[in-house]
Order: C-alpha cells, then sequence, then structure tokens
C-alpha cells in the first residue's frame, strides 16, 4: 500500500451529492478528490434511470422550498456553463384525494416564498387534461415553473465542472476505513483496497452505501429496493411537451411519474413501499416480485387509464431513507473535520445541485447560508429520562 499525496478534502461517494459538492470545492480552490466504487454516472447508486422531478412548494420545513427554489436557478447555471440541457420546464401536477392530503397549507407556504402556484378541483383537474380518471374527492396543486431533470446529464455535467476546476476522480475504488487523526491538523485518512489518501476533511456521500462505514459511521439510513416503469400510451395527451411531470396521491400509495420522453412510454414509481436491501447483496431486477408491475399497472388503470398499456421498460434501483425522510446534512458527532450528507430518501435529486454548493460552505467557510436545523443528526438522539 503506497501513500498518495495529501488534499484538502477527500469526498467518498461521487454521485450526485458529492460530484456536485466536489465541483463546488474546487471551484472554492481547495484540493479535492472524489472517490467512488463505480465510474458515475453509473446504474449502481440512486441516480440512474431519469429523468428525477423538481419541485418547489414543498411540505414540511419551509427550508426545502428557499433550497429547491435556489437549486432550480443552480441547475440552469450549470446548464450555461456546460452547453448541456439538464431540465426541462414542464410543470408538475400534485394530484391527492383530499381525505389523505390537501395542498391549501402548502401553496400558502409557497406563496409566501415567491413560488407560483394554482389550485384546482376535480372538475377542472379532468378539464384541462381530460385523460385522467380521477373522482370527485381529488385535488390538485400545479407548479409551472417546475419540471424535471436529466439525471445522469446532472451528474455528468458536475463531473465535467469539477475536473475543469482541478477535482481528482478515483473510479472503481471502495473505501474500506477512514480514519481520524487526533490533535489540531490531524486530518484524515482514507483508505482503499490498493491506497491510502490523507486530507484536512473528508465529505462522506456514500448513499445506500453508508452501513459499509459502520461503526465509523452510524446513520440511522435504511436502504430499500424501489422499481419504475415506461408503459406505452394511447394518443398523445400523455406526450411530454403535452403532459407535466406528476405526483399522485391515492388510498393505493403515493406515486410520481413523467410524460412520455420521445416515445420511451410514460415513466411511473411508487414512493412507499419498498424491499429491504443491504451493500453486497444482488439488486433483484425488475420483474422479481409481482408487485413491481402489478402496483404500478393497477393505479395507472384506475387514474391514467391511456397510459396503462404494454410495459416498454422497467428498471430496480435504491431509496437511502431515514425514518423521517428528511435529510441529513451535518458534521460527524464526534469528529468535527468530518461531514455527512446522506438520508435524502427519494425526494432528493433535485436538490443536489444546492446541496453540494452547501456543503462547500459549509467545510470552507463554517457557515451554509440556510438553516440547516432540519437536516441535524441530533434529531434522532432520544432525550436522557429524569429519574422519578
Amino acid at each position: 500500500m503506497s501513500t498518495v499525496a495529501s488534499y484538502d478534502v477527500i469526498v467518498v461517494g461521487a454521485g450526485s451529492m458529492g460530484m456536485s459538492a466536489g465541483y463546488y470545492l474546487a471551484r472554492k480552490g481547495l484540493r479535492t478528490l472524489l472517490i467512488d466504487a463505480y465510474d458515475p454516472p453509473h446504474r449502481e447508486g440512486s441516480h440512474h434511470g431519469e429523468p428525477r422531478l423538481i419541485r418547489h412548494a414543498y411540505s414540511g420545513d419551509p427550508v426545502y422550498t428557499e433550497l429547491a427554489v435556489r437549486a432550480h436557478r443552480l441547475w440552469n447555471e450549470v446548464e450555461e456553463l456546460t452547453g448541456t440541457r439538464l431540465l426541462e420546464p414542464s410543470g408538475v401536477l400534485n394530484l391527492a384525494d383530499r381525505g389523505l392530503h390537501s395542498y391549501k397549507q402548502r401553496i400558502a407556504q409557497a406563496e409566501a416564498l415567491g413560488v407560483r402556484t394554482e389550485w384546482l378541483d376535480a372538475a377542472e383537474i379532468r378539464a384541462r387534461w381530460p385523460e385522467l380518471t380521477i373522482p370527485d374527492s381529488f385535488e390538485a396543486m400545479v407548479e409551472p415553473d417546475a419540471g424535471y431533470l436529466y439525471s445522469e446529464r446532472c451528474v455528468e455535467a458536475y463531473r465535467k465542472l469539477a475536473l475543469a476546476q482541478g477535482a481528482e476522480l478515483l473510479t472503481y475504488s471502495i473505501v474500506r476505513k477512514v480514519k481520524v487523526h487526533s490533535g489540531e491538523g490531524g486530518g484524515v485518512t482514507v483508505y482503499t483496497a490498493d491506497d491510502k489518501f490523507h486530507a484536512g476533511a473528508v465529505l462522506l456521500t456514500a448513499g445506500a452505501w453508508f452501513s459499509t462505514l459502520a461503526p465509523f459511521v452510524d446513520l440511522p439510513i435504511r436502504a430499500v429496493r424501489k422499481v419504475v416503469g415506461w408503459f406505452e400510451t394511447t394518443g398523445s395527451g400523455f406526450d411530454a411537451g403535452r403532459f407535466p411531470g406528476f405526483t399522485l396521491g391515492t388510498p393505493e400509495g403515493g406515486y410520481y411519474g413523467f410524460p412520455s420522453i420521445g416515445g420511451a412510454g410514460l415513466k411511473i414509481g411508487r414512493h412507499d413501499g419498498g424491499v429491504p436491501w443491504a451493500p453486497g447483496e444482488t439488486l433483484a431486477p425488475f420483474g422479481s416480485h409481482p408487485e413491481d408491475e402489478g402496483d404500478l399497472r393497477r393505479v395507472l388503470s384506475a387514474y391514467m387509464p391511456g397510459a396503462a398499456g404494454r410495459l416498454k421498460q422497467g428498471v430496480a434501483c435504491k431509496y437511502e431513507l431515514t425514518p423521517d425522510e428528511d435529510f441529513i446534512i451535518d458534521r460527524h458527532p464526534e469528529h468535527a473535520q468530518v461531514w455527512v450528507a446522506g438520508g435524502f430518501s427519494g425526494h432528493g435529486f433535485k436538490f443536489a445541485s444546492v446541496v453540494g454548493e452547501i456543503l462547500a460552505d459549509f467545510i470552507v467557510d463554517g457557515k451554509a447560508g440556510y438553516s440547516l436545523r432540519p437536516f441535524a443528526l441530533d434529531r434522532f438522539v432520544q432525550p436522557a429520562r429524569s429519574g422519578d
């Protein structure tokens, strides 16, 4: 094992978040090394099988909406820098049964932050999109300025920018161990099978592989297998340019999807559920479980029958879920020179641009520019109980 020259920061995991952070770190002048177990963009993480929705009017803490707006601007900036089309402003149609969810509060919160939305009742939804067969109990929130991202292009664009800024990328290298050195300026050593690398700081963005870094970092993240499918449509009503990206909250579960892009078929996935997966296990291909196609076809037949045609393609991928489905963006609880970002819970890709920017600011300047309190690790620590 040889010792490689030192770096300012090492990024472990060069997927969407890690690659973005690598660019913004290198742009700040830090000597940056990115390490990935594969060659990003690739099919082993959570960024393949494009596209991905980018929405602005978020539920939960208002910081999500602030971050989504900033993320959108950064994606546009990356488009200009690379000359690559990354974002399609298709609009996003959010549909839900009122018995499960109402958009009124989310709309009020979004408008307070300057995000445009429109509320529709079931009759108005059917009039605008006659392809939908939704009952009267449904309502919608339309986000006209939202859309979808081409995920693999996005990772490739950030890779191009990071390398142009002087960052180095080590592919097909699995990190075996991270060791923190005590004392002022001690730094961190990262070990792979063949080498060891020293840096002043390390950023861990290991996605669904965070469990391989335990016990050095032990995050409450569970990985699950998820599937998406592309289905043949009738007519042109579900084609890109006519039909928006969408979310769909139903008694059958929560779904999301995209119009048929270039004749690929309408893409749909289920957000809830999933089969547990652990690093080292074979990821069962699409169709290994009857619900892979069954769940998707069932909801299409009920609400979008014109998109319930032949299955054209199915893909299995991974979610990395926290217990509350909020992200983790924080310092290691014991080591100030170690940062962690993970648990993006199936809705994080759209934020990859701004998360990378935040991490670079956090590491270099000690502040992020946004409230990261909702993403703090200590929210999972139970307070000590007082005695009787």
